[in-house]
């Protein structure tokens, strides 16, 4: 594991590590009990700037893909991918969040000297990177990518809603709300929940006995 941890910034700043082609990356749907989880690798210009830019949970829906547009035009390269819900189940969500950071730093069309990701964990790569922790709120090439891997995600699920309208993941988004839960427990999982994941509260009681 070729990364370092960093701790907490209180300013948005705009590299990590100055005179190389550096790519901030994010994830977004780690805690979700439904849906692929989806992340971000974003290379931003030396000079770009934009005061609305910060974590995307900081963020309203409309301010997130208002500067989804602005980060898609003018990033000097972007890229998003995903697991999917059998993979997470397979290698465990977090292999997968890493897994899915790494897939979206291959799909850049410009190739970084160094990443930054947001978190405290990593897995051996070709290219040097450091963790750090909320990076998110840190760096704003780590923070474009939360925007695109959030704002993709929300896409994923509302497409997928309209299939199974009675979960409410046009507003959920899979995470473990009460109405997402009661629906579970009324019409069972479907093949888009991820089943290594305590579908409900239940679920953990019988494994305690």
């Amino acid at each position: 594991m070729n990364c370092k941890c960093f701790a907490v910034s209180s300013m948005l700043k705009s590299f990590h590590t100055p005179h190389v082609i550096e790519a901030g990356c994010d994830e977004a749907g780690r805690g979700c009990l439904a849906g692929p989880v989806f992340a971000a690798a974003v290379i931003l210009p030396a000079d770009f700037r934009n005061e609305l830019l910060n974590d995307s949970k900081q963020l309203t829906e409309r301010q997130r893909y208002s500067l989804r547009e602005v980060i898609e035009r003018e990033a000097v390269a972007w890229a998003v991918a995903e697991c999917s819900p059998q993979e997470i189940d397979k290698f465990n969500i977090l292999r997968c969040s890493i897994l899915a950071m790494q897939r979206a730093v291959e799909q850049l069309s410009v190739q970084p000297q160094h990443l930054i990701i947001d978190g405290n964990r990593w897995m051996a790569f070709h290219i040097p990177a450091d963790t750090v922790v909320k990076g998110d709120a840190i760096y704003m090439s780590i923070a474009a990518a939360s925007v695109l891997a959030k704002t993709y995600r929300d896409d994923c699920m509302k497409a997928l809603a309209k299939d199974y309208p009675q979960y409410g993941w046009d507003k959920n988004m899979g995470y473990p709300a009460k109405a997402h839960r009661e629906a579970i427990r009324q019409f069972g999982p479907t093949p888009h929940h991820r089943m290594t994941f305590r579908l409900l509260p239940e679920q953990q009681l019988m494994l305690d006995l």
